[in-house]
């Protein structure tokens, strides 16, 4: 299958206008030296599987991969995916052994598109002029900061009332399940993929873009030892830089939550 598709993209190639060869494999051989390797492998929850049987066995499979990429490709930087990513960060950490800097978790993209999308919408502007960002972990519990959120530079809280702006807020957190209640079958990966894209630009390109992703804060946001959503810059380093910003009290009461919510995920993982 991947062979399949790599020759199918490839020959999209003409068409759309792009030069580079895309290469199938079943194994790990290929991947020798990468620079960049973004982490997806893992399985969905299943019927009668608990939530810890799903931690576990995602913990195997993002263990055995982070292994392969640390023997094949032990420069390169890596960007996990895998639900519940925030402890799959830390799987990917511990068993590459890589510095902090080359280990990034993805979801703070995502739910900040989301994010924007919905004011957007409400507002019936382009989303090229709404910016904000969501912090935190990557679930009930992420951050929309509220206070950084403006369109054209103008704050959000000046064209949206407060009550509509804590829909919008719920709606975002919720933002997965809903792609997922519509499909029926299946979980988004149009806005997945397109995140990804965007970090692996960013860190190719040596672009140095300051954008919400999974990184280990030691001591950052009064946080130690634990991979948050925070924001950071990205360069051809990884995380060059994680950069503190001033947040409201309820905005860092609520982002104190969220990670104590990742710091019980990896407890849980590590008690398993």
């Amino acid at each position: 299958m991947p062979q399949g598709k790599a020759l199918d993209l490839n020959k999209a190639g003409p068409v759309v206008g792009y030069e580079p060869n895309l290469t199938g494999t079943n194994g790990y051989d290929e991947t020798g030296g990468s620079d960049i390797v973004v982490i997806t492998s893992g399985l969905p929850r299943q019927p009668g599987m608990s939530r810890d049987d799903l931690l576990s066995k995602n913990r195997e499979i993002v263990g055995e991969v982070s292994k392969e990429v640390a023997d094949r490709s032990p420069d390169a930087i890596v960007i996990v995916v895998t639900n519940p990513f925030d402890a799959r960060c830390h799987v990917a950490f511990d068993t590459t052994g890589f510095p902090r800097q080359r280990v990034i978790g993805m979801a703070g993209i995502l739910d900040s598109a989301r994010f924007r999308t919905f004011i957007a919408w409400e507002l019936g502007v382009s989303v090229r002029d709404v910016t904000g960002f969501v912090l935190g972990g990557h679930g009930d519990t992420m951050v929309p900061v509220v206070s950084y959120t403006s369109v054209a530079g103008v704050p959000v809280t000046q064209k949206i009332s407060d009550q509509r702006l804590e829909e919008i807020v719920q709606r975002t957190r919720d933002g997965g399940a809903e792609v997922v209640k519509l499909l029926q079958k299946g979980s988004a990966f149009y806005a997945p993929a397109a995140a990804v894209a965007e970090m692996v630009d960013s860190i190719v390109h040596d672009q140095k873009r300051v954008l919400p992703c999974a990184a280990l804060c030691q001591g950052e946001f009064g946080i130690d030892g634990l991979f948050v959503g925070v924001p950071v810059k990205l360069g051809a380093e990884g995380v060059e830089e994680i950069v503190e910003i001033e947040l409201t009290d309820n905005e860092r009461d609520e982002l104190e939550k969220s990670a104590g919510a990742v710091r019980e995920l990896v407890d849980a993982m590590a008690a398993l």
